[in-house]
C-alpha cells in the first residue's frame, strides 16, 4: 500500500501551474506585487516586489516563457510531501524544449488555503534534467506490478 499524498494530484497540478503562470505574468509585466500578495505572510515578510524582480531578472531578461506550465504535465522529481513544519513541497520539471522548467515550490496553509511560501526556478537544457530526474508517479496513477 502506498502512502497517501498530502494533496490530490489535481491540487498539486493547480498549485504548480498557477504559481508558474503568475510568475510568468509578473516577468512579462515587471510587476511582482500580485505574485507577492497571493503568497503566504512569511513569504511577503521576506520578499518585497522589488526583491522578486531582482530574483527573477535573468528569466525576465531572457524573455523565458513559462506558459509551457499550462500546457504540459509536470513531472515530479520527488513525491509531493509535507515537511516537519507542515509545509508542502512540490519539486519537478515541465518537459519543455529545448530548456525545461525545473521548479521547487513550497506552500503553507493560510486560512485553509495553500499559499506560496518559497519558489525556486531553473531552466536547464532538457537532456540534462532528464538524465538526473526519475519521475515519481503519484499514488493515484501508480501501477502495481504482478508478483
Amino acid at each position: 500500500m502506498q502512502p497517501s499524498l498530502p494533496v490530490s494530484l489535481e491540487q498539486a497540478l493547480y498549485l504548480i501551474r498557477s504559481t508558474l503562470l503568475s510568475l510568468n505574468d509578473a516577468n512579462r509585466t515587471g510587476n511582482y506585487t500580485v505574485l507577492r500578495d497571493l503568497a503566504a505572510p512569511d513569504f511577503q515578510a521576506r520578499n518585497t516586489a522589488a526583491d522578486l524582480g531582482l530574483n527573477f531578472l535573468d528569466l525576465r531578461r531572457r524573455n523565458f516563457d513559462l506558459y509551457g506550465a499550462g500546457l504540459l504535465a509536470p513531472q515530479f522529481i520527488d513525491t509531493p510531501a509535507l515537511d516537519q513544519r507542515g509545509l508542502l513541497r512540490l519539486a519537478g520539471y515541465i518537459p519543455t524544449q529545448p530548456q525545461q522548467i525545473k521548479f521547487d515550490l513550497t506552500f503553507q496553509v493560510v486560512a485553509g488555503q495553500w499559499r506560496l511560501f518559497a519558489v525556486a526556478i531553473a531552466t536547464p537544457e532538457a537532456a540534462s534534467v532528464q538524465a538526473q530526474a526519475t519521475p515519481v508517479k503519484p499514488a493515484a496513477t501508480a501501477q502495481k506490478r504482478p508478483q
